[in-house]
């Protein structure tokens, strides 16, 4: 099963039983406030509120909410809020992570540490679903704002992290194009290596279920008719679920161009950790920061299933 647009993504969010629950480091901030007042009014999640108690009190106020109705949690005296907020999710109060007013390397290190029991041995990275206009479904991009040159090892990871994304949005067998400037290997392009590695190690299997296809241009993944007309032959050219970049520059760049076609829409969240991380950008708009906080509170109750 693909999804075709957010609507059927947000079908998937849980009805009934207990909601999940994320915990907001540094969650002293209006825009902050704003995004998780939203989601909880929405029932998306219930949120911990993780900071300056009387700033963030003061921000429910503001809003003409009583601060009583919230779990406020002070930052413990020589921790970051992300760090706080962490403990909050090994303790097993919280299901995943959102930014809040924090810098994405402070809310990440904690993450990584090994001793909080929250890596999974693969490279973190960031996973963005997008509905575009020229599309019949909803497509991932895949890594533009995490890794910024990622080798072999940490491409293997990033195409881990994205099928394992897909599997849990209930997809039988997604397909991954790997994208570069031309379709066949070239000793001189490290890029087009990587690609047809991966694309090995797709046929050995090492990705579970799923279609894995590189070195492929960006034209010939997303367009069938360019497909049939510089006669490439692949079933799949048209009907990618997802792109993998050979780069941080290129996936920011793509990204930012889909983001500003008229009607597109993008939710994300970073990947390969035990939980899923909300990272919303400064620009986004609230229907976006409430998506990406949908998406995440769905990847956490399908793991929380699986477990």
């Amino acid at each position: 099963m693909a999804l075709r647009n957010f609507k059927e993504l947000l079908g998937l969010t849980p009805s009934g039983g207990k909601k999940t629950v994320m915990a907001v480091a540094g969650a002293g901030k209006d825009s902050v406030i704003d995004a998780v007042l939203e989601a909880v009014d929405n029932g998306l999640a219930d949120a911990i509120l993780v900071g300056e108690v009387d700033t963030i009190r003061e921000l429910l106020k503001k809003r003409d909410r009583n601060a009583v109705d919230f779990n406020i949690v002070s930052t413990t005296a020589g921790q970051t809020p992300a760090e706080t907020a962490v403990e909050i999710i090994k303790a097993g109060d919280a299901h995943f992570l959102m930014k809040g007013m924090v810098e994405t390397t402070d809310l990440l290190r904690p993450v990584v540490k090994k001793e909080n029991g929250l890596r999974t041995g693969r490279t973190i990275s960031h996973i963005a679903f997008y509905q575009l206009p020229f599309y019949h479904k909803l497509i991932v991009s895949t890594d533009g704002g995490i890794c910024a040159y990622p080798d072999l090892a940490k491409k293997r990871d990033i195409v881990t992290n994205a099928v394992n994304a897909l599997h849990l949005l209930g997809y039988d067998e997604p397909k991954i194009a790997v994208l570069c400037c031309k379709e066949t290997v070239d000793p001189n392009m490290p890029e087009t290596l990587d690609a047809g590695e991966l694309k090995k190690m797709g046929e050995r299997g090492e990705f579970g279920k799923c279609v894995v296809e590189g070195p492929i241009s960006y034209d010939l993944a997303l367009s069938a008719e360019r497909a049939r007309l510089k006669r490439y032959d692949c079933p799949y050219s048209g009907d990618f679920d997802a792109v993998v970049l050979p780069n941080i520059h290129t996936g920011n760049v793509l990204g930012k161009c889909w983001e500003l076609l008229p009607d597109a829409f993008m939710a994300s969240y970073v990947s390969g950790a035990r939980i899923p991380i909300v990272l919303t950008s400064r620009a986004a708009p609230a229907a976006e920061r409430l998506t990406c906080v949908a998406l995440a509170s769905i990847i956490a109750s399908k793991r929380n299933l699986q477990e």
